[in-house]
């Protein structure tokens, strides 16, 4: 089986998109440390970056993306986001990681899902895309049998979000 890379503009140097991808990682660590908060991810996309979220659809520019990653995480303590790999192909990063409900099971292991973020190094250590995949059935399925209720100040994701996840 052949896989196909997608396509770049121009691929920038393994050394750039590596150092990006370890400062996305290590805000991640921080943010999970309490350290830092989910707004401050969007320093490290363009100004016209594209972001794509399961629930709430497509969200493009970075006041937009300042505005999910607030709302988005609000009522929301508790979770955790552990990222268990990350992968590098040209200017695209895969990013494997796992949310974890704050619940856990009678067996004492948490509720948790698969997901997967597929981002696009634009250069100046900035991303222009993300695509987050989570099983939405998968986490509807264990915020109903945890019994998990949103913390205050939470937002629901929009009723019909965009779904058009075409890189810019």
């Amino acid at each position: 089986m052949q896989m196909r890379q997608a396509t770049d503009m121009s691929s920038h140097p393994a050394e750039e998109v590596s150092a990006a991808l370890a400062s996305y990682v290590s805000l991640r660590e921080r943010i999970a440390a309490g350290e830092a908060m989910w707004t401050d991810l969007a320093e490290l996309f363009t100004d016209d970056a594209v972001y794509i979220d399961p629930a709430w659809g497509r969200l493009q520019g970075k006041s937009k993306l300042l505005e999910f990653f607030d709302e988005s995480m609000r009522g929301l303590e508790g979770w955790e986001f552990p990222i268990e790999f990350t992968a590098i192909s040209g200017n695209t990063v895969v990013i494997k990681w796992t949310q974890q409900l704050p619940a856990r099971k009678q067996d004492g292991s948490r509720y948790e899902q698969s997901g997967v973020s597929t981002l696009v190094y634009a250069g100046n250590g900035k991303f222009c895309y993300e695509e987050d995949l989570l099983n939405m059935a998968h986490v509807i399925e264990d915020l109903t049998t945890s019994g998990w209720r949103p913390g205050q100040g939470f937002v629901s994701p929009p009723q019909q979000p965009d779904r058009n996840f075409t890189r810019p």
